[in-house]
């Protein structure tokens, strides 16, 4: 087999295109410092998510930050919720490269289990 025959079967074994690699937050946070972000393959045809939710109850305010991998009809949302005795606000917002998310400021949860599994827990820190 000849070089370039052979060059042309190493190809055929390549992946079309590597998976999208973002950041994602091991629970929801309080604070983008507290987002604890590790970098995490996507499956095929996801996109890098920052979400942010804002609760409010009376003068309460508590603001929750995720990263994750997305499906994209998850991408652009923006919505309100109610859970926990809070109504929250939240923002999605999505992008397309590697570690994308990492730095963006507006993140929200897309009421996925992560973030949800902060909910029991809300009544104990609202006191």
């Amino acid at each position: 087999m000849s070089h370039p025959q052979q060059f042309l079967l190493f190809l055929c074994y390549l992946p079309l295109a590597a998976p999208l690699c973002c950041y994602t937050c091991v629970f929801p946070a309080i604070s983008p410092i507290d987002c604890l972000k590790f970098p995490q393959e996507c499956p095929a045809g996801q996109r890098c998510l920052a979400s942010t939710a804002v609760g409010t109850r009376g003068s309460l305010r508590l603001v929750l930050y995720e990263k994750s991998c997305a499906i994209p009809s998850q991408c652009g949302l923006s919505g309100e919720k109610h859970a926990a005795g809070l109504n929250f606000t939240y923002h999605n917002n999505c992008c397309d490269t590697d570690l994308c998310n990492g730095a963006m400021a507006h993140a929200a949860p897309i009421w996925r289990g992560g973030a949800l599994c902060i909910l029991p827990v809300l009544p104990l820190i609202l006191g």
